[in-house]
This record gives C-alpha cells, structure tokens and sequence, in this order.
C-alpha cells in the first residue's frame, strides 16, 4: 500500500490551506503501514490508544457493561481516522475496545509522533483540529440521539447516513449500538421492510 493514499487523505481534510509536499512528506514519515485481519485488534482496554488512519476496511469500538455485555459505542468506515480519544489525549489505559469487522489497512502514529508533529508542522495541527473537531460532533450528536430520538429514528438514521455498516456488522453489534435489544431490532428492520414495499 503506499502512502500516497494517507498524503490525499490530509489534502482533502486540510482545504482551508495549502499543505506543502515537504510538509506532507515529514507527516507521512511519523505513521507506518499496518494490516488487520478480520477480529483483529487495533486496541484493547488497558492498552494506550494510537492514532490511526483506516485506508480500507472497517472496524467498530466497543466497551462492556456492568453486566459483562459487550455495548458498541462507535463504527468506523474507511477514510476515518480512528482512536480513542480520551485514551490518546490523557495517556491513559482505554476502556475501550477497537476491532476490525471486516479485514483492514492503514497507517499507525503513536502519540508521540503526533505530538512532535503538532510542534514541528504547522500544517499538521489544522489537520489534527479538523480530524477533533469531527470526532467531537459525531459523538456528541450520538449521545444527544440516545436522548432525544426514538429507536426507530436513529435506525433511520444509520440507515441513510451508514448503509454500509449493514453489510459489515452483526446485528446484535448494530442493535447495541442503537440502545436496543436484538428482538427490537427485528421488529424495527421488520416495520421498515414493510414500508419500502
């Protein structure tokens, strides 16, 4: 895989400014190519997060309850920069779990190339504030959706805006994911099947 893919990759998440090829070049250096095959793990809880860019694939987050069950908090399709952020921010031991759903490539940066690089390449840290600021919204738009959204709304939300995580993902993953029972599921996929017909 080349690391021309990852170099697009911030052109297209920088375009309020132009990225030198220097710039991009020094950038590029701090992240190493890495495969996981399917169930794979990119992190597991106790471990401190990296910083990764999935090129291909796709992979789903996920945490226990006090029950021991398994709740995914997030899914991530190709194109995603992927971590753990209180984990990478803190440098602490994640309570999440990061897995690969289907098999995936990308490019791996440890915390402390990212830090040098936010020093050392101004460029970078438009980047790294972009990349942030789309984590931030789409957890908080998730948590607000849990609140004030029905279970039948945020499947019909997860089916316009991420189709694709129905190809990819189990269902009882897809069901916590939601805040539902795998049996409510059904009976949700069931009532939406009717309506297309």
């Amino acid at each position: 895989m080349n690391k021309q893919i990852l170099i697009e990759f911030i052109k297209a998440n920088t375009p309020n400014i132009m990225v030198s090829n220097q710039a991009l070049e020094k950038i590029a250096e701090h992240f190493e190519e890495r495969t996981f095959a399917k169930n794979d793990f990119l992190l597991k809880g106790g471990m401190n997060s990296g910083y990764f860019y999935l090129a291909d694939g796709f992979m789903r987050a996920f945490t226990y309850d006090t029950n021991g069950d398994e709740v995914t908090t997030y899914f991530y399709p190709k194109d995603r920069v992927v971590f753990e952020i209180a984990s990478f921010f803190l440098h602490t031991p994640s309570t999440e779990y990061i897995q690969a759903i289907t098999n995936c490539q990308g490019y791996l940066a440890s915390f402390e190339s990212i830090n040098l690089l936010f020093h050392a390449v101004p460029e970078f840290r438009e980047f790294a504030r972009m990349m942030l600021v789309k984590e931030f919204v789409a957890y908080k738009q998730r948590t607000l959706a849990m609140i004030n959204k029905s279970a039948e709304e945020r499947y019909r939300e997860l089916l316009n805006n991420n189709k694709e995580i129905f190809k990819h993902a189990q269902l009882k993953h897809i069901a916590s994911y939601l805040g539902v029972t795998d049996t409510s599921l059904s009976r949700i996929r069931s009532e939406f099947s009717k309506k297309t017909f």
